[in-house]
C-alpha cells in the first residue's frame, strides 16, 4: 500500500484493502487478548496470597477475558466464503391456509426481533399477506456483518404444534413454513446475465405502501428462463428501482444455486447429502401440550419456546455452527 503506484489499479487496490480489513478483524482481537493475558499473568506473579481484594479483581478480569476468548473462538465458525455478507431471507407458508399463514407471520416476527436486537437493518422487498390473517410469503434483506453466516443454518422447514386460535373447537394443529436464506452479493461480485434468458413482467403493487400503490405498474417480476428462478420486488416507488433490486436478488439466487449444487456434489462423494425440501423439518416448535423448541439436526432444545419466538435464537445458531464444523 505504500508503493506510489498502489492506486493505478483501483480494483486490485480495493481488493487488497478488503483483504487487509478481513485479516485485521481476526488478528487484532486475538493479539489484544494475548496481550491482556500476558499482563494478567504478570500480575498473578506479584500479588500476595493474602491480598484477597486484588485476587478477586484478577478473577473477574480472567472471567471477562475468557468470555472474549469464547467469542473469538465462535467467530472461527464463520469462515465461509460469503459468511460476512448480508442475508436475503424468505419465508413461505405451507399447506394449511390461515393457520400456516399465521405461523409464517410468527417466524417473520421472530427473525425481525432477532435482527432488531443486533441493530441490523431490514429492507422489505416483497410481501403477500394471507387472505384472513398472517403472511403467505415475505422476502427481506437483512444487512450487517456476518448476517448470512449467522442465518444460513435457518434454511429448511419449520414446524409448529399448538392449539389453533382459529379453531373454535380448540383443537391442536400442526403448521409448516419454509425458510430460505441466501447471501446478498456485494457490488464487486458479478454474475453474467443474458437478457434473452430473462422474462420481465410488471404489475401493480399491493399492500401497504402509500398513495402510489395500485396506481401504476411499478412492481417487477423477473423469471430466469434456464433455471426457472422467479424473483419480484414491489416495495420501491419506481419500476426502475424495483427492477434493480429484483436483478440483484436474482444474481444472489443464481450464485447460491451454483454454490449449493457444488456442495451437493461434494456431499454425494461422502454419501452425506442433507436434503432441504418440504416435509424434512429442521426444527419443531411445540406450544401444546408442553413447551419446547427442538432442532432435529443438532438435537439442541429448550423449554422456553416463548423466548425463542421473541427472537432469542442465538443458542440454536451457535449449536448449528458447531455441529456443522464437527461434520466438516
Amino acid at each position: 500500500m505504500a508503493q506510489p503506484n498502489f492506486w493505478d489499479d483501483n480494483k486490485k487496490a480495493n481488493e487488497l484493502i478488503s483483504n487487509l480489513k478481513d485479516i485485521r478483524s481476526i488478528a487484532e482481537p486475538y493479539l489484544d487478548i494475548e496481550k491482556q493475558f500476558q499482563d494478567l499473568e504478570g500480575l498473578v506473579g506479584i500479588v500476595e496470597d493474602s491480598d484477597e481484594k486484588s485476587i478477586q479483581h484478577l478473577k473477574e478480569d480472567f472471567l471477562k477475558l475468557d468470555l472474549r476468548l469464547r467469542g473469538l473462538e465462535f467467530k472461527t465458525l464463520l469462515s465461509g466464503e460469503m459468511d460476512r455478507a448480508g442475508a436475503i431471507l424468505s419465508i413461505n407458508s405451507g399447506a394449511g391456509g390461515t393457520e400456516a399463514c399465521d405461523w409464517a407471520a410468527m417466524l417473520f416476527r421472530m427473525y425481525s426481533k432477532w435482527a432488531s436486537a443486533r441493530d441490523l437493518k431490514i429492507q422489505q422487498i416483497d410481501f403477500l399477506s394471507g387472505e384472513e390473517a398472517g403472511i403467505k410469503n415475505v422476502t427481506v434483506i437483512i444487512r450487517g456483518d456476518y448476517t448470512y453466516g449467522y442465518l444460513k443454518g435457518e434454511v429448511g422447514v419449520h414446524r409448529l404444534v399448538r392449539i389453533s386460535p382459529f379453531d373454535s373447537n380448540k383443537r391442536r394443529h400442526t403448521s409448516f413454513a419454509s425458510v430460505d436464506v441466501i447471501p446478498e452479493l456485494s457490488d464487486d461480485v458479478k454474475i453474467d446475465l443474458n437478457e434473452a434468458d430473462l422474462k420481465i413482467d410488471t404489475f401493480r403493487a399491493g399492500g401497504a405502501g402509500g398513495q402510489h400503490v395500485n396506481k401504476t405498474d411499478s412492481a417487477v417480476r423477473i423469471t430466469h428462463i434456464p433455471t426457472g428462478i422467479v424473483v419480484q420486488c414491489q416495495n420501491e416507488r419506481s419500476q426502475h428501482k424495483n427492477k434493480s433490486v429484483a436483478l440483484k436478488i436474482l444474481m444472489s439466487r443464481l450464485y447460491d444455486e451454483k454454490r449449493r449444487k457444488k456442495e451437493e456434489e461434494l456431499a454425494k462423494q461422502y454419501a452425506a447429502k442433507q436434503k432441504i425440501e418440504w416435509g424434512s423439518q429442521i426444527r419443531s416448535y411445540v406450544l401444546h401440550p408442553y413447551s419446547m423448541v427442538k432442532d432435529h439436526r443438532t438435537e439442541y432444545e429448550t423449554g422456553n419456546a416463548q423466548a425463542v419466538l421473541e427472537g432469542k435464537i442465538d443458542d440454536f445458531i451457535e449449536a448449528y455452527l458447531k455441529w456443522k464444523a464437527e461434520k466438516a
